[in-house]
């Protein structure tokens, strides 16, 4: 049987709040963290191994908040990324704050990761099925058909991802009818409206969004040869970003897209219909924590997850 490994990536995790991880919020009764359930659910379905993706500066706190609790009930590793971590030849542009995105943060794995595993990011709730889903995937598929590689990814419904309390940026895919990925738009500002959503425009204008849409959420399950590919296209974008494009991020999103449309990638939509829980606006905290108190009064989760008392 296949050991599938899991992979958080929770290198962006100090810039949203404040520069350390102290200030991580509790959203369970017992001060559990979305990781937390994240982490307990992939395990449940047979992950065998996490491995966190931070930077050198969250190390001690990251442990301290979750990798020495995780590393008690499975095996754990470090992948770090920063912003210096660059190809032979490139240099970091002067002004440059962050690391580069979720592409070289999946990159930062390579050598630690030998086997299947499931992207995620770190403060993202996903529901207690995909990783089922996902783990069964990857144990039945080889890595390559004739070739192409074998991918998959979790599809959520875009009703079951927005936020009550403003706008938020959604994948839409495109579907093929036999279940797999054709395509993904990354789409702004899209809301709630009556009816359904709704992206609004840069002149204030709202454009309806199906209000089912096949959306990513950024939770992907990929195999060790993607590594290759994304060391290559991370060198091919380097070369093509200007220094002055100082935000500029090689996303993993978009290498898969691109390699969608190069015919070197089978990407196959794992359809869900689970609530995705995410923490977009300081409002959206009390809905969440609400949540995880109901997901714990319906016994889906014990009140305490790896060690919190």
């Amino acid at each position: 049987m296949k050991d599938i490994t899991l992979v958080v990536m929770a290198a962006g995790i100090g810039s949203r709040f404040g520069g350390g991880i102290k200030q991580l919020t509790a959203m369970g009764p017992k001060g559990e963290i979305i990781m937390d359930y994240a982490i307990y659910d992939a395990l449940k379905a047979g992950v065998s191994k996490v491995v966190f993706i931070i930077r050198h500066d969250l190390e001690k706190d990251f442990k301290e908040i979750i990798g020495d609790r995780i590393a008690k009930v499975c095996p754990v590793a470090y992948a770090f990324q920063e912003k210096d971590d660059l190809p032979d030849g490139f240099t970091v542009p002067q002004g440059r704050i962050k690391p580069w995105g979720t592409g070289q943060a999946v990159l930062s794995c390579k050598g630690i990761v030998d086997g299947p595993f499931i992207v995620i990011n770190a403060d993202d709730y996903y529901g207690t099925d995909v990783f089922a889903n996902m783990v069964q995937y990857l144990r039945a598929t080889e890595e390559k058909t004739d070739g192409v590689f074998n991918f998959c990814m979790s599809g959520y419904k875009l009703c079951n991802t927005l936020s009550d309390n403003g706008g938020v940026s959604r994948g839409i895919c495109s579907v093929s009818p036999d279940g797999y990925l054709e395509s993904i738009c990354e789409t702004h500002h899209i809301e709630k409206v009556e009816g359904g959503a709704a992206s609004r425009q840069d002149d204030g204008t709202l454009v309806k969004v199906e209000y089912g849409a096949p959306v990513s959420m950024n939770m992907w399950g990929l195999t060790p040869g993607i590594f290759d590919v994304l060391q290559e296209k991370f060198v091919r974008f380097l070369q093509n970003t200007p220094p002055t494009a100082l935000k500029a991020e090689f996303l993993l999103p978009e290498v898969l897209n691109e390699m969608l449309q190069e015919k070197t990638a089978s990407i196959r939509v794992l359809h869900t219909d689970s609530t995705w829980f995410g923490v977009t606006y300081a409002a959206d905290t009390p809905v969440v924590q609400e949540h995880f108190k109901a997901l714990c009064r319906k016994g889906v989760y014990p009140a305490g997850l790896f060690g919190r008392a």
